[in-house]
């Protein structure tokens, strides 16, 4: 049919043009040239009848008396001349034009032109959607990748998602064994998690594995400025899975066409709407679609339509979490094969160190490291290079570069100092990793906590020892500096502490006076430029009492913060010391210092000294082998940073 239609509208150009040719053969009527015979000539000039003629090779243009041109062709004929003059016939002569094909390609350019022009438009129209005039074809992308091919065994640290996909592959493998059991093909799967978890990668890795046409497509590329572009797009995509099925099709990001109908969430779109009416048809409507699955991802659930997620239409739903410290050293594993590594690294040690970690952040760490390993001229990559990246993942990079007075770091010390002590003296509280009064992003110092595990749930004990951690920097510049000294550095502090008490008041119900009830979703409104976080639909007398217990939460962990200070003011200064001496404390450094013990730097030890675990610093060759050895103890978990 397509082939048809194509012939047809080739034979209509091809008459267009014959009738455009005839139009300009026949010129010379409408300019009122009569063309006569040579004979017919010769009998007009022998009356009288001629008055004048220019003769330009063999082509004779003349003029009768009574005005009217004409023109004839001669042939070689001497006496034409003398025959002319006889009957007193003006004779003029002009040489023969050598541009005669340039004078009709030029008054033939501008047809030639639009011709062209509509000759393109409908080939455009006719290439599968890609042209300007192809709005309603479908934008999916046939993968096919002979190189660069990812299967299953370059996906790690997502076991459970891989099992639930691998069941698909082997369906399209092998669809008897399951169909001999009445078992029917999943329509679509839908996975769902955290941004950097994998959930791209694990689409291309059922590419790989499937053996079958892998078509992808972004959610933002259905929605058009034309209305009803984005459901002509669905079904020309739908179309293109027939043709080819068995396939899988592949919709990233899907919350850009699938949220709410009706929810008013991200404004109304009648657009957006039909696209998604038509995506639901096509999933699971009257007609058929035996062979294309639809796997979909997106890392906002909560927003995506509920007809869209009924089984039937997505018949699986797939997460795809953050991997847990197993998962963390597999996916290390396949990020560092084509990095050089020194012997002594253990991946074991550095993916303790990283919880919480996606996989974008674990392959970015390993780049950082390497990048770093380059700058320092190391023709391998050691565990000190992996601690500087971690440390500049966490925390952001160093600036030096920032100029400081005596006084602000000061300040800035016993701020940090005063996180420090009550990290130390709260048992609920995560152990110390490091404290920096170097300014490292948008902080003029910090203190980075880090878990001993991975921690699945939190209790009411370690959140209110958090809030005191957090009010920690504030409590210790109004004990040595005085209240009229407080700066404005604890305004992330206070920021965390106040979201962190909401939650504990209005999700995690630990609020005595409320109980154990949800109070509204907390969403944050922007309000003169700056985010207020809020909770939604309560009346004003019960936001009054969420107000006041998000206050007494902080509060007593101010409270808390403070009398910690009292009463180790001895060793808050300790700290405080330490770090305008060094910039610079682990935590153990800073376990030692409250023990008497200085902490080791090289060219500076003494008997005193103690090198850190962290492997923070090179050490001297006399005393590689000692920090490697502490090295391997460290335990390193999810940041927890307070600047």
């Amino acid at each position: 049919m397509g082939n048809l239609k194509n012939v047809a509208i080739w034979i209509v150009i091809g008459l267009l043009m014959v009738a455009l040719f005839n139009l300009f053969q026949n010129t010379n009527e409408t300019r009122g040239i009569k063309d006569i015979s040579y004979s017919a000539m010769l009998s007009e000039v022998t009356g009288g009848n001629v008055s004048e003629v220019i003769i330009s090779g063999n082509l004779i243009e003349g003029r009768f008396n009574d005005g009217t041109e004409f023109q004839s062709y001669a042939p070689e004929d001497p006496s034409l001349i003398d025959k002319l003059n006889s009957q007193g016939v003006t004779i003029s002569a002009e040489p023969i034009s050598e541009s005669a094909l340039f004078s009709i390609f030029i008054s033939w350019f501008p047809m030639l032109l639009l011709i062209g022009v509509w000759v393109f438009f409908l080939r455009q129209m006719q290439s599968g959607g890609k042209g300007a005039m192809g709005f309603g074809k479908s934008k999916a992308k046939l993968l096919n990748e002979q190189k660069g091919k990812i299967t299953f065994d370059d996906v790690a640290g997502i076991d459970e998602a891989k099992d639930d996909l691998q069941e698909i592959v082997e369906f399209l493998k092998d669809p008897k064994k399951f169909q001999y059991l009445g078992g029917r093909i999943p329509k679509g799967a839908l996975l769902i998690g955290p941004p950097g978890t994998g959930k791209t990668l694990l689409a291309r890795a059922i590419a790989g594995e499937a053996g079958v046409p892998f078509f992808t497509i972004s959610g933002s590329d259905f929605v058009e400025m034309f209305v009803g572009v984005g459901a002509s797009r669905v079904r020309d995509m739908f179309e293109q899975g027939k043709k080819n099925a068995p396939c899988i099709i592949f919709i990233d990001e899907i919350d850009a066409v699938g949220r709410s109908r009706g929810a008013g969430l991200g404004g109304g779109n009648d657009e957006r709407e039909q696209t998604l009416n038509q995506l639901l048809v096509e999933m699971d409507g009257f007609e058929e679609n035996e062979g294309v699955i639809l796997i979909s991802a997106t890392n906002r659930p909560d927003v995506l339509d509920p007809a869209l997620l009924r089984p039937g239409r997505f018949d699986r739903q797939v997460h795809v979490p953050n991997p847990d410290i197993i998962g963390r050293e597999k996916i290390l594993k396949v990020h560092v094969k084509k990095v050089k590594l020194s012997n002594e690294i253990d991946l074991k040690v550095v993916a303790r160190g990283t919880p919480g970690f996606s996989g974008a952040d674990l392959a970015n760490l390993v780049n950082e490291a390497a990048l770093l390993a380059a700058r320092r001229g190391k023709r391998v990559v050691t565990q000190v290079e992996f601690e500087n990246a971690k440390d500049k993942v966490m925390m952001g990079a160093e600036r030096r570069t920032l100029v400081m007075n005596d006084e602000e770091k000061k300040l800035t010390a016993y701020h940090e100092a005063g996180h420090a002590l009550v990290a130390v003296k709260q048992s609920a509280s995560d152990p110390i990793h490091k404290a920096t009064i170097i300014p490292r992003g948008r902080a003029l110092g910090m203190v980075m906590r880090l878990p001993e595990r991975d921690q699945l749930s939190l209790t009411k004990e370690k959140l209110k020892a958090d809030l005191a951690v957090a009010m920690g920097g504030r409590a210790a510049e109004e004990l040595i500096f005085g209240e009229d000294k407080v700066t404005s550095g604890a305004s992330s502090d206070i920021k965390m502490a106040t979201n962190m008490a909401r939650a504990m008041v209005t999700q995690f119900g630990m609020s005595d006076k409320l109980g154990p009830l949800a109070y509204g979703d907390n969403e944050e409104e922007v309000f003169l430029g700056h985010s207020v976080s809020r909770t939604q639909n309560l009346s004003d007398e019960t936001q009054k009492i969420v107000d006041t217990e998000i206050y007494n939460f902080v509060e007593e962990g101010h409270i808390l913060a403070t009398s910690i200070m009292l009463k180790y003011k001895k060793e808050l200064i300790i700290i405080a010391e330490g770090l305008l001496e060094y910039e610079t404390l682990s935590g153990n450094e800073i376990l030692g210092l409250l023990n008497g013990n200085k902490p080791y730097r090289e060219g500076v030890a003494d008997e005193d000294s103690i090198p850190p675990e962290d492997g923070s610093v090179i050490p001297s060759s006399d005393k590689k082998e000692a920090l490697q050895k502490n090295i391997s103890k460290n335990k390193k978990m999810k940041p927890q940073t307070q600047s």
